[in-house]
């Protein structure tokens, strides 16, 4: 029977939403491993909106779940409906929605909160002893999330956010690009990804181990 891998998506585009490589390298990888893919977002407004040429913010609002649903092609839930009970494993593209849409840890950094739904699911998840995948920055949500349980996760090798992380209760190992972070303990996988890039081809290096451990371990 496949292996039923839940991910769960920040929105559409990397200055506002998920990381679209990262999501569907994810996705790629997921459907080559016979997994049975379960596309989630909350159902929310969108942090801001980013025009994703100049950078700059548009005066326009956009929602989490709809905008996931491009990369998911329509076939996608609200995270509320999503319980740790329906799924084997639970992947966290990156992109700046994690830390926008997720949590606001873009804006607020080691005082973060985390969307309620999406720390319900988490500390689900960890509870059951499923496995959690996080790539690019999204594992910093995942530490203020799981800070009680002293997640152990790479984001590369930017101190800054290595530092945050260390506040929030966890452990940050460097890592490169090509390499996971694998924490045996709470059976959570990272992968540096965008965070250190530079190109599609090297995240996919990392973002392919990291859905092959976690497959492995669901």
């Amino acid at each position: 029977m496949s292996k039923k891998v839940g991910v769960l998506l920040s929105g559409c585009g990397v200055n506002d939403g998920s990381e679209i490589h990262e999501a569907v390298l994810t996705l790629l990888f997921l459907s080559r491993a016979g997994a049975e893919i379960v596309c989630m977002a909350p159902d929310m407004a969108q942090r801001h909106v980013i025009n994703h040429i100049t950078g700059e913010a548009m005066d326009e609002t956009r929602n989490v779940l709809v905008e996931s649903a491009r990369i998911a092609r329509g076939d996608i839930q609200d995270v509320k409906n999503i319980s740790a009970q329906d799924l084997d494993a639970l992947i966290i593209p990156g992109g700046f929605g994690a830390a926008k849409n997720l949590s606001d840890f873009a804006e607020k950094g080691p005082d973060a909160t985390v969307h309620p739904e999406v720390n319900r699911l988490l500390g689900e998840m960890i509870s059951a002893g499923k496995p959690v995948g996080a790539i690019c920055i999204a594992p910093a949500t995942l530490t203020k999330a799981l800070s009680g349980k002293t997640p152990e996760v790479t984001i590369g090798n930017d101190p800054g956010t290595a530092s945050a992380i260390t506040t929030m209760g966890g452990i940050h190992h460097d890592c490169t690009v090509d390499m996971i972070h694998v924490d045996e303990k709470n059976r959570v996988v990272t992968t540096p990804a965008y965070m250190l890039g530079p190109d599609i081809k090297d995240v996919a290096v990392g973002i392919e181990k990291l859905v092959t451990k976690v497959v492995s371990l669901a």
